[in-house]
């Protein structure tokens, strides 16, 4: 279960990273989502710091205080709950599981940070 954990940590690394390079460079498709779901452009690069913060947590994490890969799996983990909402006050549930996994991903990042930390 820990290996499976780790992989999931460092899946949501790469994702969050990922992610927030699309939202920096406004692909098409992060304009195209953040529109349906009410989000003005302008904030797309203020989302984007707060994913690749949370995904350098989880670097710091992993390689020197495990506390803070906890805490930032729990601020991916209130990110990405914030998304679900937004996308369910918008009504926009077609590509709902997109947020839903990355939420699952930051969920099991904190839960493995949160057992290297207590070890």
């Amino acid at each position: 279960m820990t290996t499976a954990l780790l992989v999931a940590t460092i899946g949501c690394i790469v994702a969050n990273a990922f992610i927030a390079g699309a939202d920096y460079l406004k692909a098409g498709f992060v304009l195209k989502n953040s529109a349906e779901v009410g989000l003005p452009a302008r904030v797309l690069p203020y989302l984007a710091t707060l994913k690749l913060a949370g995904a350098i947590g989880l670097v710091g994490g992993l390689t020197v205080v495990p506390w803070l890969g906890v805490a930032a799996g729990c601020g991916l983990i209130l990110f990405f709950v914030g998304a679900i909402v937004a996308h369910v006050r918008a009504r926009v549930f077609y590509n709902i599981a997109f947020p839903g996994l990355y939420l699952l991903l930051a969920v099991m990042s904190a839960g493995y940070m949160t057992n290297v930390a207590i070890g």
